[in-house]
């Protein structure tokens, strides 16, 4: 339990700003086993960015909370995964070669390229979970919980769509430069059912109310698919601002599938 305790608070301080015990550090063994508990840090993310919106729902319009929740899931996680998604379109983007994607998304500079994803990114999330939320906020005794899921469900299954992707393609850079090079290693039973399951509860919890939400899971998959293998095809594997990417891109996916499922299906 000791030593579960320690994966779990290595992954918390390497996707999250949140205080940790001081004698966590970022260890190679326990940083590659702490992939098993990456989806439960959208629990917690999205647990943080759901009680943000609900705080300031209370005297302020529903669309400035949704901002304010955003801003809230953003200073939680220090902009990790939007880090990741500005640095995959400046390379991608603007590199044609391997070598030179890999470059330009190692600077720490934002482009234009960046620079306009993130604007567009942002844009997209502000309007799909306002939307999201309005479907769910009926004012009936269970409207609170509905929502909460909502948020947890779409930071869980997201993560669990990027961290995946190392179970079935490898790490592109060939030197030790990114910090994301230790959970590329290798992972073993443990990583794979800890991230599903962690990864899946939220929303299989969230169908209770209604089961065609399980189908958000397919548009989710699609996404993470054909991103995987876009980044197989540039650079032959991906990097950890691939997965960053992934998890933004994904969360966005799954916000629309949600809408799209209610509205029309």
């Amino acid at each position: 339990m000791k030593k579960e305790l320690h994966i779990f608070f290595t992954c918390l301080m390497f996707y999250t700003r949140i205080p940790c015990p001081k004698n966590i550090t970022h260890h190679p063994d326990y940083l590659n086993k702490a992939t098993r508990y990456f989806p439960f840090i959208g629990w917690i993310v999205g647990s943080i960015s759901f009680i943000a919106y609900s705080l300031f729902a209370l005297f302020l319009s529903s669309e400035i909370a949704v901002i304010l929740a955003i801003i809230a899931s953003i200073l939680t996680t220090g902009a990790f995964h939007e880090d990741g998604f500005a640095d995959v379109c400046d390379g991608f983007g603007g590199g044609w070669t391997k070598e030179k994607i890999l470059m330009i998304m190692k600077d720490s500079a934002i482009g234009a390229y960046g620079a306009i994803g993130l604007v567009l990114l942002f844009l997209l999330k502000f309007k799909l979970l306002s939307e999201s939320i309005l479907l769910f906020n009926d004012y009936d005794s269970t409207a609170v919980f509905k929502i909460y899921l909502l948020f947890i469900s779409a930071h869980s299954l997201s993560r669990l769509a990027a961290i995946s992707i190392i179970f079935t393609h490898e790490y592109s850079r060939d030197d030790a430069s990114s910090k994301s090079k230790p959970i590329a290693k290798q992972y073993t039973w443990k990583e794979v059912f800890g991230s599903f399951f962690f990864g899946l509860i939220p929303l299989l919890v969230f169908s209770y109310f209604d089961l065609k939400l399980l189908l958000a899971v397919i548009p989710v998959f699609i996404t993470r698919y054909f991103l995987a293998r876009y980044f197989q095809k540039w650079i032959d594997g991906y990097t950890g601002d691939c997965l960053g990417a992934t998890q933004q891109v994904c969360e966005v996916v799954f916000y629309l599938s949600i809408l799209f499922l209610w509205k029309f299906i």
